[in-house]
């Protein structure tokens, strides 16, 4: 059975935005799938209550790190109230769909920013 992928998906794989990691995040979150072995890390700057800067780095399948390009194009930019509204259906139908059977990638990027910004949260004591 061949997955078909989006050629945004592919894009997104080939071309990751934002990858990498951030000196000094003001938030961090890890996430990982023990079934499929996909981890992914978010780190957030915050300024002004927005999202300065975002990067990720995952560990996984071309779907999990499409999805993870994704999230962080979608949350820059966007203020901490805006980026948490982000869901895994946003992230999936801004990728032009995911295959049924890696849905589970776009929960995992929608997750790995949630923990970023509740990070950044108990840290600020907000």
């Amino acid at each position: 059975m061949t997955m078909q992928y989006s050629k945004k998906v592919i894009d997104h794989f080939k071309n990751p935005r934002n990858m990498g990691k951030l000196k000094n995040p003001d938030g961090t979150g890890k996430v990982g799938n023990p079934v499929c072995g996909d981890r992914m890390f978010v780190y957030i700057k915050i300024k002004d209550n927005k999202i300065q800067d975002i990067k990720f780095q995952t560990l996984g399948c071309a779907a999990a790190i499409a999805t993870s390009s994704m999230i962080t194009d979608m949350a820059k930019g966007k203020t901490i109230e805006q980026a948490k509204k982000i869901t895994r259906q946003d992230i999936s139908k801004a990728l032009g769909s995911l295959p049924p059977i890696k849905e589970h990638c776009s929960n995992l990027a929608s997750d790995a920013l949630k923990k970023a910004i509740k990070d950044y949260q108990q840290k600020k004591k907000i």
